[in-house]
């Protein structure tokens, strides 16, 4: 005897199979308000602690540098607005990763497919990671003088070592099978690399290209340290040279909430190019 067995009911609103649909609104909501918690905390913290401090100069209150972005927003600071400076940063920037990027990008193909490239010239790219970037703008000073060429050169080679090092690893960890299977189909080794090795390697070089956009935001204040009004690192030192903590702190502000919005837009682009990343 066969028994046939009706189709289950649909689950009801409030069961586990409707919980499971509304989950991923119910967890950004969550992380929304999460962040929006852990900011009221950050806030009051800092206003506590500028009231127990009692001290200007040592921890501005809040409202100080909210002050502050009203004056320079309207009347300026050494002579230009805040948006001005923080333009002429972000324009340096944004120059300074690109050429830091594509010279990463090429060396990071090179010494991931050539071996005895690797073996030499690893190595040096390593050393130039490892050095702070004052310690070769004052070489770019000397050698271009004190004008935009000095902080375009450190920005960049900033910013070329992270995705060289990140190009270089994904390069050379790409699946073996894959490429021999192109080449076994008659693709050139050119080809190969365009249309195999590349696309594996994409998401690792994204990462590489965040952190190099990373690096030359925390190298702007040392690339503007000469020379450097109008820009957001330049109003930074010479706020510092007056003890001007407000204007400091708010031009830290200024640097880290741009820098947030350049990275949420190199993760909507990763996204949208990177379809798919963490499927294979």
């Amino acid at each position: 005897m066969t028994t046939t067995l009706a189709p289950a009911p649909p689950a009801p609103p409030g069961s586990a199979g409707g919980t499971a649909a509304l989950a991923p609104s119910g967890g950004l909501r969550r992380r929304l308000a999460l962040r929006l918690l852990a900011l009221v905390v950050l806030y009051v913290l800092w206003e506590v602690t500028a009231r127990v401090m009692r001290n200007p100069a040592f921890i501005p209150s809040p409202g100080a540098v909210w002050d502050q972005l009203i004056r320079t927003s309207t009347e300026g600071y050494s002579g230009h607005s805040l948006l001005e400076h923080l333009g002429v940063s972000l324009r340096r920037i944004v120059i300074g990763s690109a050429i830091g990027i594509a010279g990463g990008l090429l060396i990071g193909v090179l010494l991931g497919t050539v071996g005895w490239l690797r073996v030499v010239a690893e190595p040096v790219v390593t050393f130039i990671r490892a050095l702070p970037p004052l310690a070769y703008f004052s070489l770019f000073i000397i050698w271009f003088g004190i004008d935009e060429t000095p902080k375009l050169w450190l920005l960049s080679i900033a910013a070329l070592p992270p995705v060289a090092v990140a190009t270089a690893a994904a390069v050379h960890g790409a699946p073996t099978g894959l490429v021999e299977a192109a080449r076994a189909l008659g693709a050139s080794r050119w080809q190969a690399t365009r249309d195999v090795v590349l696309p594996n390697a994409l998401p690792e070089i994204f990462t590489g290209i965040r952190l190099a956009v990373g690096v030359a935001y925390s190298s702007v204040v040392a690339a503007e340290t000469i020379n450097g009004v109008p820009g957001i690192g330049g109003m930074i030192r010479d706020a510092q040279r007056y003890s001007q903590t407000d204007v400091v702190v708010l031009g830290l502000f200024a640097i880290g909430l741009s820098g947030l919005l350049i990275d949420s837009l190199l993760l909507s682009a990763e996204t949208k190019l990177i379809p798919w990343r963490g499927r294979v």
